[in-house]
């Protein structure tokens, strides 16, 4: 397989860096929406997260008229019927910074034992080459919610994430130690395979 490029549909640095870091070593160069011309964003109406990168892997992957990964991730949880789901970015509402979700989400779960705080962290990520789709795939990683934020790692909910099994938060792991349980790092694995498999059998016309 020759060098190749495939762009990550997002302007979240932490993200990019994630991808990257799990490509390293590969003859895949991981881009993002940084480094094409500025357009209007998707906007993400689906109603799961399937829906919402799906529609982002599609329609990017038209725009940069490139190989792109879309993902949208989120915290469902259980006591608040699957909130924040796919509103997790926004949750607290329009330019919300991630404190504010954080915030809000412990607020509205300030009675709620800890045997009941259950929550699953999902995140979904679809490979399309110029407008035509090549896969999506999922990770989840169970979990609950902690009382406090804790942890100075990660980004998002992480503070206030706790894995199943164990005592410390996403935001309390390094990069490696999440990323070998994390959600994401489980979606990135599974995109990453099918998306070498792609490659590697590429018709020569695309592209």
């Amino acid at each position: 397989m020759q060098n190749q490029k495939v762009v990550l549909a997002t302007q979240n640095k932490d993200k990019l860096k994630e991808l990257q870091h799990l490509m390293k070593g590969s003859k895949i160069e991981v881009l993002s929406l940084t480094d094409f011309k500025k357009s209007s964003a998707v906007h993400e109406d689906g109603k799961t997260f399937e829906e919402n990168a799906e529609k982002k892997a599609r329609v990017y992957s038209k725009r940069t008229r490139s190989l792109v990964l879309a993902d949208d991730s989120g915290l469902c949880v259980r006591p608040l019927g699957g909130k924040p789901g796919v509103y997790s970015a926004r949750y607290a509402g329009p330019k919300c910074s991630y404190e504010d979700n954080n915030i809000k989400l412990l607020g509205q779960l300030r009675l709620i034992p800890w045997p009941k705080r259950r929550a699953t962290f999902v995140s979904v990520i679809s490979i399309f080459d110029q407008g035509r789709k090549i896969a999506t795939v999922r990770g989840e990683c169970d979990g609950r919610i902690g009382f406090i934020e804790k942890g100075d790692f990660g980004f998002g909910y992480d503070p206030i994430f706790i894995p199943e099994g164990m005592s410390k938060t996403y935001a309390e792991l390094n990069s490696a130690q999440k990323g070998k349980i994390s959600h994401r790092g489980r979606a990135l694995r599974a995109a990453k395979k099918a998306l070498l498999k792609y490659l590697n059998n590429r018709p020569e016309h695309v592209g």
